[in-house]
């Protein structure tokens, strides 16, 4: 809603499953989506509209016309040259495509992947269905009246085991697992078993919502949650924890009902973790509800509620931070929002850690937060080409370390650098301080720098060109000395960020010294309550070397107003 395509950029580097591919494919990638358990399947776009699958192919879902795994990409012969818009993709998986518009403004949707509850919407029923479907195959949309209708889809979203795909007209069409009614009660004629567990042909929904016009949709793993045109949330399926926002029970909902959200509000967007719902207003404000043992709901603890709650978090004294953007996965209890600043914050299960509140994290776009703190899967595709060109931003990503481009070069430990001066200067007060004055290798096309590593100081480098630190955690500290010694307050800020999400029971003890070293209280007290945390997981010699350095800086602090004599 408040995203801007130009806008978004990330790098490939971010996800391992790219590693291997040549950079000449590279080059010519327009758009990707990591899908699967451990992120192990991909789909590539190219700019000629080439279609790839990589990875594992489980169930067939890369969509190759087989279920063999591949570690070089290969064609998906069905969706070349179909322009594609988006993907969306379900646990088992199945995989959704939406094309762009072509031949009569027609959008339309293929199905793959996994087929056990008509989540393809491909079969005429359950007795015939096929339970794996490895090339992808067009979705025939048809009315309750049987006839085939031809619609322009605006997108799709899909559950666990669910599909769902809204029209022009603001219809819903759905299919798949039904057991906890996530298809909102759908008629029961639609179904082909007495028992309503599964729906093999897509059918229109609308019904149940009084005919209310549909302008967004989301899927949780069992539950489906839509907005209408006027603005209101309207909810369906599993309602354990409260997901649906609707306070009077936490059974399922068989038919939509609308979310105990403050009259008035304007709902833009709203996404759904496996259990848990954001939504965010026309006034920048997100409110959570359902699920919150990880913190999911980013609201100060870990109690579950169905009464949505807004986020109220402060960047500083009484200023309110505004967001503009939310990302959660149907698969996780990770959330993910921008600041109106362009900052990227996470909450949730963040690689095992409860993180309660919003945290901001080094990034400048959502995918390459999921991608470190994520479950190595994306909440949606990610753009790298687009309208025939590279963004600001992507092309100062580019310009580093290029030596056609550079003016400087700076050495370290024997290696070069290839930098540019006026970057420099822009981002960092130590270079525009050197810069600025008479300085006498200001016409000299290399410095030395000598008090750091060429692995901290390229990173250094790096960071000033991409807003990203890209460094091993054990190297965090050296580069922590440099933001001092340079004065890189957000850099210092960054680092410390970087190590609270690095640290583990076997590299406390480490931290907690540097954090005394630096003088960085909080640092050093977030080490304390990390060990306490977790001392059941901690070694004897974890432990003991913990305790040594804590008594260390005891006798340190004591010594130094004079109270410890001896």
């Amino acid at each position: 809603m408040y995203s801007n395509p130009k806008m978004i950029c990330s790098s490939l580097c971010s996800w391992p499953i790219f590693n291997s591919l040549e950079s000449k494919f590279v080059s010519q990638i327009h758009m990707v989506f990591v899908y699967g358990t451990l992120g192990n399947e991909a789909l590539i776009v190219t700019k000629d509209k080439m279609v790839y699958g990589l990875g594992k192919n489980v169930n067939g879902c890369l969509g190759i016309g087989n279920k063999n795994a591949t570690l070089k990409p290969q064609k998906v012969e069905a969706l070349c040259g179909k322009d594609i818009k988006t993907f969306a993709c379900g646990i088992g998986p199945h995989v959704l495509a939406l094309t762009k518009e072509g031949e009569h403004r027609l959008r339309k949707v293929y199905s793959w992947g996994f087929n056990n509850r008509g989540q393809l919407a491909q079969c005429v029923n359950k007795k015939n269905s096929l339970q794996v479907i490895s090339i992808p195959t067009l979705v025939q949309l048809r009315t309750p009246e049987g006839s085939a209708s031809m619609k322009r889809i605006m997108n799709i979203a899909c559950g666990s085991n669910h599909s769902v795909a809204i029209t022009e007209d603001g219809e819903v069409y759905i299919c798949g697992d039904n057991r906890f009614n996530q298809l909102g009660n759908i008629q029961n004629r639609y179904f082909n078993s007495s028992d309503n567990e599964y729906l093999f042909k897509p059918q229109l929904g609308n019904d149940n919502l009084d005919r209310k016009k549909i302008v967004h949709v989301s899927c949780g793993g069992t539950f489906t949650m839509a907005i209408t045109k006027s603005r209101e949330v309207y909810g369906w399926g599993n309602n354990s924890f409260g997901k649906l926002g609707i306070r009077e029970n936490y059974e399922t909902i068989y038919t939509p009902q609308r979310v105990n959200l403050e009259q008035g509000l304007v709902v833009v967007k709203v996404v759904c973790g496996i259990e848990h719902t954001l939504a965010l207003t026309d006034e920048k404000k997100i409110y959570a509800w359902g699920r919150n043992n990880d913190g999911q709901l980013g609201i100060g603890h870990t109690e579950f509620t169905s009464q949505p709650i807004m986020l109220y978090y402060q960047i500083r004294p009484e200023t309110e931070i505004k967001w503009v953007d939310i990302a959660a996965l149907n698969c996780s209890n990770i959330s993910v929002a921008v600041s109106e600043e362009g900052r990227v914050y996470v909450w949730g299960n963040c690689h095992g850690e409860k993180i309660v509140t919003p945290t901001v994290t080094p990034f400048s776009n959502m995918h390459d937060a999921i991608a470190r703190y994520g479950p190595s899967v994306m909440h949606e595709p990610l753009i790298l080409y687009v309208n025939g060109g590279s963004d600001i931003l992507e092309c100062l990503k580019t310009a580093f370390n290029d030596s056609s481009t550079s003016d400087l070069k700076i050495e370290v430990e024997g290696q070069v650098i290839y930098v540019h001066k006026a970057i420099l200067k822009i981002r960092s007060l130590h270079f525009k301080t050197m810069f600025q004055h008479n300085w006498k290798e200001n016409n000299q096309s290399t410095i030395k720098p000598v008090q750091f590593s060429y692995v901290v100081y390229k990173a250094f480098l790096k960071y000033l060109y991409t807003d990203v630190i890209d460094l091993p955690i054990e190297k965090t500290s050296e580069l922590l000395d440099l933001a001092e010694e340079y004065c890189e307050s957000n850099l210092k800020q960054y680092c410390i960020h970087m190590i609270k999400q690095g640290i583990t029971v076997s590299n406390v003890a480490h931290f907690y010294a540097i954090a005394v070293k630096c003088n960085l209280q909080e640092l050093e007290k977030f080490c304390v309550k990390f060990a306490i945390n977790h001392k059941s997981a901690m070694t004897d010699d974890d432990f003991v070397e913990l305790i040594q350095k804590m008594m260390k800086t005891f006798i340190m602090k004591v010594g130094k107003v004079g109270d410890f004599k001896k």
